[in-house]
């Protein structure tokens, strides 16, 4: 029989069975998030029961109450129609092909159009993280980056040398992150440096915020645990209203989960979930310094692999492959969608079906966009699992020497 609810429906109900809760006690837990008196338990059951059978959309203050009750973010349960924009075309928007921007940045005056012309690439390429192969985007992030290193010495007024300064601290962000994916770790900490720089000197807090996100991320992949803590701390003093506080926390929560100790990582997942929500929507959703609603289920996902919540863990992977992928099979996020489908592994590992769990593993090695340290760190936990239950099969032995191969390429 088929289930034609509306998707934050059927999760709606997935979410309270894996807690195991009747829809009263749904209702209870729902009402502990609400600053003003709810109707009665009578009338807010029947709500409910109409809301998880998808016969009417709960209100934004019943979204908001409902998504706080389930510990996601808003947006990541009831998504909003039509935000999405992806990457577009330089030339669509400026008008200028790479060749007449490049022209126009070696003259001696510098006109608003090309610095229009120069946030669009900027942005383009920031898309394009996600899935661009990282040599190419390397190369090209580079390349930008010198040019626009050039346009510095070029006649600029003061704003403009400052918006220059701030496209190449972004610049550097991202050619940072490609450098640390190739596994680069001590080249990426020198353009992480450079971009911390950049965000000071250009007052640009939301770059400042990233380059120690970017930190947090590097000590998070190596094991530096306590680092990861004081990187995220460092980056909520300079940006604790912005964007980039949300992903500082999800860093801190991966952490103290992977310390074991659970209750710190609801409390860090729990703020940056509360920032989230206080957040315009984003335009671009597929900017890798945006933080999406449904990047926030992609956090919680591994915290509750690691803790061992695997019906939690289950469900978040599979709303995070969901999202990340589009109608017609494209997956726009084969970073996330690798990790979980590791997840996953772990999951069906966990509960004894080994091919299931190495089928999940093997293919999130499949991908041809990667970052290395980040899918190595993910795939030593079902590693461990696969390593510890299923040592001599001999499938088992394959697929952690495809690991071995994988991490001797860093």
């Amino acid at each position: 029989m088929s289930d034609n609810r509306p998707h934050w429906a059927k999760r709606m109900t997935v979410e309270r069975s894996i807690r195991g809760w009747s829809q009263s006690a749904a209702i209870s837990s729902m009402r502990l998030h609400s600053e003003r008196e709810l109707p009665d338990d009578t009338s807010l059951l029947r709500q409910w029961k109409r809301w998880e059978a998808g016969e009417t959309l709960p209100s934004e203050r019943y979204q908001a109450l409902i998504a706080a009750t389930f510990g996601t973010a808003t947006r990541a349960l009831f998504p909003t129609a039509g935000h999405r924009n992806g990457p577009t075309e330089v030339a669509e928007i400026s008008g200028m092909e790479t060749l007449e921007i490049v022209s126009r940045m070696q003259r001696s005056d510098v006109d608003e159009a090309t610095l229009d012309a120069l946030r669009i690439t900027v942005d383009r390429l920031c898309s394009e993280y996600a899935y661009l192969p990282a040599e190419q985007l390397l190369t090209e992030g580079r390349n930008w980056l010198s040019r626009l290193a050039a346009l510095q010495s070029q006649r600029l007024t003061l704003t403009q040398h400052r918006e220059v300064l701030t496209l190449a601290g972004w610049l550097a962000l991202l050619v940072g992150c490609v450098e640390y994916d190739l596994g680069d770790r001590r080249v990426s900490e020198a353009t992480r440096k450079s971009a911390l720089s950049l965000g000071q000197e250009s007052g640009n807090t939301h770059i400042s915020g990233w380059a120690h996100e970017m930190r947090a991320w590097g000590a998070l992949t190596t094991g530096d645990y306590r680092g990861v803590v004081s990187a995220a701390k460092a980056g909520g003093e300079v940006a604790a209203d912005q964007s980039v506080a949300v992903q500082l926390f999800g860093q801190e929560a991966k952490a103290w989960a992977r310390i074991g100790d659970r209750r710190q990582t609801e409390v860090a997942l729990d703020k940056g979930r509360r920032i989230l929500e206080g957040l315009p929507h984003p335009e671009n959703l597929d900017n890798h310094f945006v933080v999406d609603p449904a990047k926030f289920d992609f956090y919680a996902m591994d915290c509750y692999r690691i803790l061992g919540e695997d019906a939690m863990a289950e469900s978040l992977a599979n709303e995070v492959i969901r999202a990340g992928t589009d109608f017609d099979g494209t997956e726009r996020s084969p970073m996330r969608i690798a990790e979980a489908r590791i997840t996953l592994g772990v999951a069906a590992a966990r509960q004894g079906d080994l091919d299931s769990a190495l089928a999940y593993g093997q293919h999130a090695l499949l991908g041809e966009r990667k970052s290395l340290p980040s899918l190595l760190m993910v795939s030593r936990d079902l590693a461990t699992v696969v390593n510890d239950r299923y040592a001599d099969e001999a499938s088992a032995r394959d697929y952690l020497d495809s690991l071995r191969t994988l991490a001797s390429q860093r």
